[in-house]
């Protein structure tokens, strides 16, 4: 079977964040509504799909990073959308370095509450030394103490990013419903009784007509309770079109002379800006009360990169130390990096892949090229979390884990078996983040402390 979904229709993208931000709350909603599972998973219940290890979920938290797939319609065509889990807690932060060296995109999650938090710059940081675009999602917009605008400074003031809000929550804390979108000018307010999967969309000019508002006790309260009104809403829209202009050159003529773009320019502009690195788009929502998935899968379709978009991958040639290039395409020699390696119960030795360039059919050998060596893939596998799925093939710009490779280590490069390229992978790995200080005198403690070191 050839491949089913094409190059600039594929996302590799990854959901960071401080802990407790809503990782992945969030990410089980969007397994929930692209049809990936059948039912919600919970942190708190210990049923998050992507949570599968056993202390996982005991203490409620992300240690180990997670892969999964799904597909997303946007426009009438099927868009495929890998995602990785990334743990917010300080001591696994080298799990989120490895995951953003092979990823294209990433969604960065915010508490509404707290906004940037340690945890939160250190993972922009990472993000900022492999050049990844990404794209906001304020979560939590339903905890008391929730503030949009607060969380938009603190994104501009603390990491230094030029935050774009795309959106603005209609309702805040018990009574936050839905979002209002700038660029479409329209209101989305969600079903709770569909546990979000479905929504209600009408023009933003209802929300100025009084008869509608007083036919409608819901939004009549989310107005009041984010305090917006013509008069706001038509300034922070036009705040929004201008800076997507103003990051543009081009559609900055056209926005000076006309004073508006399109919907279409402006998706265009924002897709451009946030490739370049120039813009933030920020969205708005809460996960756990599944408002705002939707809208984060659009945006991840509309805005973040393809294979396509980013580099190729740069690699050195050891015999004679030129730079050769991959670029992402399936007619190109065979290159891929190892991210991540983790022993799986029932397959034995499993390592993660991303593949820049090139076809791999399981059975066939690879030359790795950091220990020189031949090594044969005797089966390629499309996990999601801890479950399996084996594949035939893979193709550029695809996330999988294979079977087979013995020697290679996080950060090595399998190539062609013809090839002799060795990627130029530089991935530092963070320092201690606590030390433990023996005092001479206690015995118990020292000889304890002996006996786990040796």
């Amino acid at each position: 079977m050839g491949r089913q979904f094409k190059l600039e229709d594929t996302r590799n993208i990854g959901i960071m964040a401080h802990i407790d931000a809503g990782k992945t709350t969030s990410t089980e909603r969007i397994l929930f509504y692209t049809g990936v599972t059948y039912k919600i998973g919970s942190v708190d219940e210990g049923t998050a799909t992507m949570d599968w290890m056993e202390q996982e979920r005991e203490r409620g938290i992300t240690i180990t990073s997670a892969a999964t797939t799904a597909s997303w319609d946007r426009f009438g065509k099927k868009y495929r959308v890998n995602i990785i889990d990334t743990p917010g807690h300080v001591d696994f932060t080298v799990e989120v370095e490895r995951s953003l060296r092979v990823l294209d995109g990433a969604v960065c999650v915010f508490d509404s509450v707290a906004g940037v938090q340690p945890q939160s710059e250190t993972v922009w940081r990472q993000a900022d030394k492999y050049r990844v675009p990404r794209i906001c999602f304020v979560n939590k917009m339903d905890r008391m103490g929730a503030d949009f605008d607060h969380v938009i400074r603190t994104i501009r003031q603390r990491l230094g990013a030029h935050p774009v809000p795309l959106q603005f929550p209609l309702g805040r804390e018990d009574n936050f419903i839905g979002v209002i979108d700038f660029l479409e000018e329209k209101v989305t307010v969600w079903l709770e009784e569909t546990l979000g999967a479905k929504f209600e969309t009408f023009e933003v000019a209802k929300l100025w007509d009084k008869a509608f508002v007083d036919s409608r006790p819901d939004v009549a309260a989310a107005l009041k309770g984010s305090a917006i009104d013509k008069a706001f809403y038509d300034e922070h829209r036009n705040k929004t079109v201008e800076y997507i202009a103003e990051h543009d050159d081009t559609v900055i003529d056209k926005y000076l002379n006309e004073g508006t773009l399109t919907v279409e320019e402006m998706r265009a502009s924002i897709r451009r800006s946030t490739l370049a690195l120039k813009i933030v788009p920020v969205l708005a929502g809460s996960a756990f009360k599944n408002k705002g998935i939707q809208p984060l899968l659009d945006a991840v379709v509309d805005y973040l990169p393809s294979p396509l978009d980013v580099p190729p991958l740069e690699g050195v040639n050891p015999e004679n130390d030129e730079v050769v290039l991959r670029r992402a395409a399936d007619d190109a020699p065979f290159s891929a990096l190892a991210f991540k390696i983790m022993s799986d119960p029932f397959v034995g030795h499993v390592t993660y892949i991303r593949v820049y360039s090139g076809v791999l059919t399981s059975g066939s050998y690879v030359y790795n090229s950091g220990k020189r060596t031949r090594e044969r893939i005797s089966r390629l596998l499309q996990m999601h979390a801890n479950k399996r799925e084996e594949i035939d093939t893979v193709y550029a710009g695809d996330i999988c884990a294979c079977v087979g490779l013995k020697s290679v280590n996080t950060g090595g490069v399998a190539v062609a078996t013809n090839q002799t390229t060795k990627a130029s992978v530089n991935t530092r790995m963070p320092g201690v983040n606590h030390a433990i200080r023996v005092r001479p005198g206690l015995k118990a403690v020292g000889s304890t402390w002996l006996a786990v070191v040796t």
